[in-house]
């Protein structure tokens, strides 16, 4: 490793925190342009504290990869039965071993943080293991892992040491565990009932994979329907199909505490909105309430930090925080709370910094899924969204039908399908689905939306047959015509100058970032148009 490139410091740049945007920051800023890095990350543990992190970071030991390791295993519960509609004979019912799918995910995770380890070392960034906080503004203090402590100093600094998971604050809630431990958990209970609480993407997740695994699963949600943020005629298609599926949706009620018995079970009561109450006893409960920026314990005051009332980092769309060498990326910003927003980001930040190429963060028009069976994925506005925010007619675009496949195995999950369209310009400016690959399919139409694809375009193009997809391009009749009372055209794909980009910063990220939060205010739509298959 060279010597920085100012001599005044130890470090060009010290990043606390291994997570995906962190670690992309790190390697790319040492490989690509040569910049003295040092990382500081605490020893690797699959649940953390304030002893233990590890890199990857929350997606890689206990967010997006091992849930989606988990969702691979409960979705085979419905394709065991699936089969029988096919002609498979199955004998008896099978029989789901917790314990060892959790071993072979530990495994994978343990693995992938070795790889998170090589791939800095191969960069050449130096990886210190400890908490570091600051202790000047260019000065970290760190309390080494191994014990004592140490002190470096850099001309850069990048917070990203993303956020944790939190508990509504009722009576009771130590009971209750949160997605850390559910990825950990040694065995299911014996009672096999299980309660998540929230209507964010992290509850209903989970809900879904416990209902896989045979567990009789409840959730609890304080507004009418889950996923705020998201589409409402499409948080109403979630719920029909969860609840088709055999999990128990508790709408407009809270948890008010929840009791551990002599037996280790737990009775969980709740209020709902009309002043009924009622309680549920249960095996486990966990909380999907919502995560918190991990800024507490970083002395941000020493270094002159302004920070958000949520304890986020305050950025501009640099990633440059209120101290101009201080920069932050990730969930810690509450911006988009997505690993490959985290990841972009990092890239952003080492061209910007490091490369002499002003790379702004990049927002609009983010690609999201939430795992759920059948899974939603969406890109672009929602309905409302657009309602909102859209100057003139905007086009909507509905198909509902049962996918092919369910036909023969009997599922009553629906599939929807929408297109948002820009009157004026013929621009799609949102996509949504809910339904069997919906994530693997909006991967690729992300794409088309981000290079600013019209209708035509769509309509053009000749579908996969027979395929769920191929209704995306065959959609010719608009369900409804909606009209927006915003003040301003749509902004996708076009070339923004400084000024209006740093508006778009501001309010687009503000939009999507609700679809992270644990409440939700969608109403089931009406006037759905319904596709049958013949």
């Amino acid at each position: 490793m060279g010597e920085a490139a100012d001599g005044k410091y130890d470090f060009d740049l010290v990043v606390i925190g291994a997570g995906s945007g962190g670690t992309r920051a790190a390697r790319f800023s040492a490989a690509n342009y040569g910049a003295k890095v040092a990382i500081i990350e605490l020893p690797f543990a699959f649940i953390p504290d304030e002893k233990h992190g590890g890199a990857g970071g929350t997606c890689v030991i206990r967010g997006c990869v091992p849930k989606k390791l988990l969702v691979y295993g409960s979705e085979f519960r419905d394709q065991f039965a699936d089969a029988r509609g096919f002609g498979w004979e199955i004998e008896g019912e099978p029989s789901f071993h917790w314990k060892r799918l959790i071993e072979k995910k530990a495994k994978e995770i343990a693995r992938l943080n070795g790889v998170y380890n090589g791939l800095l070392k191969d960069a050449g960034v130096e990886f210190i293991e400890g908490f570091g906080s600051f202790k000047d503004p260019h000065t970290i203090e760190v309390k080494l892992a191994a014990g004592g402590s140490r002190t470096v100093t850099a001309k850069y600094i990048l917070i990203a040491v993303g956020g944790r998971a939190v508990k509504a604050p009722i009576d009771g809630a130590e009971h209750a565990i949160t997605s850390d431990e559910a990825l950990a958990l040694g065995d299911l209970p014996e009672k096999k009932t299980v309660v998540t609480v929230g209507a964010g993407y992290i509850s209903l997740e989970f809900a879904s994979i416990f209902h896989g695994m045979g567990m009789d699963t409840h959730v609890l949600i304080r507004k009418d329907a889950p996923l705020r943020g998201f589409d409402k005629e499409c948080c109403a298609q979630v719920t029909e199909n969860m609840e088709l599926k055999g999990v128990h949706l508790h709408l407009e009620t809270s948890p008010t505490k929840i009791e551990k018995n002599s037996d280790g079970t737990l009775t969980v009561h709740y209020e709902e909105k009309n002043g009924k109450k009622g309680s549920i006893d249960a095996g486990l409960v966990m909380f999907g309430t919502g995560r918190k920026p991990n800024t507490d314990k970083l002395n941000v005051e020493a270094a002159g930090l302004k920070l958000e009332e949520s304890g986020a980092v305050k950025v501009d769309r640099y990633s440059r925080s209120s101290v101009p060498h201080i920069y932050a990326v990730g969930d810690v910003t509450n911006r988009i709370d997505l690993t490959p927003v985290a990841l972009m980001e990092g890239m952003a930040f080492a061209k910007t910094v490091f490369g002499g190429q002003d790379t702004p963060s990049d927002h609009i028009n983010v690609a999201s899924a939430v795992f759920i069976q059948p899974p939603l994925a969406t890109v672009g506005m929602t309905e409302e969204e657009a309602k909102e925010q859209v100057k003139g007619d905007v086009d909507v675009y509905v198909s509902k039908f049962r996918a092919m496949k369910s036909t023969i195995t009997g599922s009553k999950a629906k599939t929807l399908i929408k297109l948002l369209v820009e009157v004026e310009t013929d621009k799609v400016i949102g996509v949504h689905m809910v339904g069997p690959d919906a994530p693997e399919i909006m991967q690729g139409v992300a794409i088309a939306i981000k290079a600013g694809a019209k209708k035509h375009d769509f309509d053009t193009t000749v579908g996969i047959h027979p395929s769920s997809a191929e209704e995306l391009v065959s959609m010719r009749s608009k369900t409804r015509r909606i009209n927006g009372s915003g003040d301003s055209k749509y902004l996708a794909g076009l070339q923004l100058d400084a000024a209006t980009a740093a508006v778009v910063h501001l309010v687009q990220p503000r939009l999507l970032r609700t679809r992270a939060l644990s409440c939700s205010m969608c109403t089931p739509a009406t006037g759905t148009h319904e596709r049958r298959l013949p």
